[in-house]
């Protein structure tokens, strides 16, 4: 296993112009650029996952893996495999020039024949990793733990049917949590991808969502008890691998947290193919969280609008992606969150250098996103139109029937009294539709 492992690339990744023929280059992606007062790199906080870039082989259900990765054959050493496939993963984040990654627990490191074993070599390969953070600058933007993969999760983990289940997983987190704190890790996210149910002629619901909470309220004391500082999140997904999932949506984890007094303690991790499996736009789920203070972070990604699965793309759309960063930005941008590009090259693109090429559009896509929200909210394109919309909410009757003094007695009275008859307004959509792409027709890259 070579140790320069994308050696078609020297050095790193650079902003070369909108008009640069290098396919190795940012064309619009340019970290140090001010964009209202902020760096664009730390408005961004760009990291790469661990998973579909150095882990997944390229197969599918119907075939074997396409992509060249030497540290995914079987018959290497697992610990010297992880030690190779670090490496390279260092190495391509470092000259994509991003600051951040993400990682599952199993991402890093081999699980061994025991609980006990498996924890060694997550420490082994924490231990490698700050190693290679120290060398290079890369930081942790989360953490997580994979508790869907092994055979033990098919029927879930917090909301397991065994008891002894529910505790292996509770020490599988438990492990990966400390260890992103060791890291220095951003934020932790939990994602259930098992936590749902394929059928309910065998599901206790209620019992089920009990289990969920409990599970979460033991990681947040356990947060509060090593001293992590950073956020955990929580990820909707509508479906798939089960028929139904608990966190269904924005709106489902929302209610959920309030339910169980846990809304303090979590916020959302949102993903772009996620929201478009649960029938919402992105835009959709990013101002639910925003207008609710539960938005954490952000997987950057894209679905195929004719395939009913999560198929991971690398972001391409200005005009869907400007919006959801618009919300983002009116709600004050992502804290400690980031954009992370939990994306997938596509079965056929087998070249290294392919996983550089699906970066560079997506993170160049991402950046002419945020330039052109900025200008939307420099320029109050929507929030002006909204603010307008709304304006009789803000005194006289409006305010009277928010805070109180009026009654339905009173408002039936003014409307008998023909003092209310309010007439139709304008909506105004196809405006908005045709100011929001004069913005992005004008925004310079």
């Amino acid at each position: 296993m070579p140790e320069d492992f994308f050696s078609g690339l020297d050095g790193t990744v650079q902003y070369a112009g909108p008009g640069s023929p290098d396919p190795l280059s940012y064309k619009v992606y340019n970290k140090d650029r001010m964009v209202g007062g902020t760096r664009m790199e730390d408005h961004l906080r760009i990291a790469v996952c661990y998973w579909h870039s150095f882990n997944w082989p390229g197969s599918d259900v119907f075939g074997v893996g396409t992509f060249d990765r030497p540290w995914l054959e079987p018959n290497h050493d697992p610990m010297a495999a992880a030690h190779a496939k670090m490496d390279a993963a260092f190495e391509f984040v470092s000259k994509l020039d991003v600051p951040f990654f993400c990682f599952h627990d199993v991402d890093i490191s081999p699980e061994g024949a025991t609980f006990a074993e498996s924890a060694v070599n997550l420490d082994t390969m924490a231990d490698y990793a700050e190693k290679k953070m120290a060398d290079t600058g890369v930081r942790l933007l989360w953490g997580t733990a994979n508790l869907f993969s092994h055979p033990r999760y098919a029927a879930g983990a917090a909301t397991n049917p065994d008891p002894e289940v529910f505790a292996y997983a509770a020490a599988q987190v438990k492990h990966a949590l400390e260890a992103t704190k060791r890291l220095g890790g951003s934020n932790y996210v939990l994602w259930g991808g098992r936590e749902g149910y394929e059928t309910l002629l065998n599901t206790d619901l209620k019992r089920e969502a009990e289990q969920l909470a409990r599970f979460l309220t033991l990681v947040a004391e356990h947060k509060r008890n090593i001293g992590f500082e950073g956020t955990l999140l929580l990820e909707p997904k509508p479906q798939e691998p089960t028929k139904h999932q608990y966190d269904y949506d924005a709106q489902s984890v929302h209610g959920f947290l309030q339910r169980y007094d846990l809304v303090d303690e979590y916020k959302v991790n949102l993903e772009v193919n996620h929201a478009t499996l649960g029938g919402h736009s992105f835009h959709h789920e990013v101002a639910y969280a925003v207008d609710n203070g539960i938005l954490g972070s952000v997987d950057a990604n894209r679905g195929d609008y004719q395939n009913g699965w999560d198929t991971d793309q690398f972001p391409n759309s200005v005009e869907e992606l400007s919006l959801a960063v618009h919300e983002i930005l009116r709600g004050g941008g992502l804290g400690r969150g980031g954009f992370n590009f939990d994306t997938k090259l596509r079965r056929q693109s087998m070249n290294r250098m392919d996983l550089f090429h699906g970066h560079i559009g997506g993170i160049d896509t991402l950046a002419r996103s945020l330039l052109v929200a900025a200008d939307m909210i420099e320029q109050g394109t929507l929030t002006s139109a909204r603010d307008d919309r709304y304006a009789g909410w803000s005194g006289g009757l409006g305010a009277g029937i928010l805070n109180g003094t009026e009654s339905l007695d009173s408002l039936e009275a003014q409307v008998a009294a023909g003092r209310i008859d309010p007439d139709p307004v304008s909506g105004q959509q196809e405006l908005l539709e045709n100011q929001v792409n004069q913005v992005i027709w004008n925004t310079e890259g």
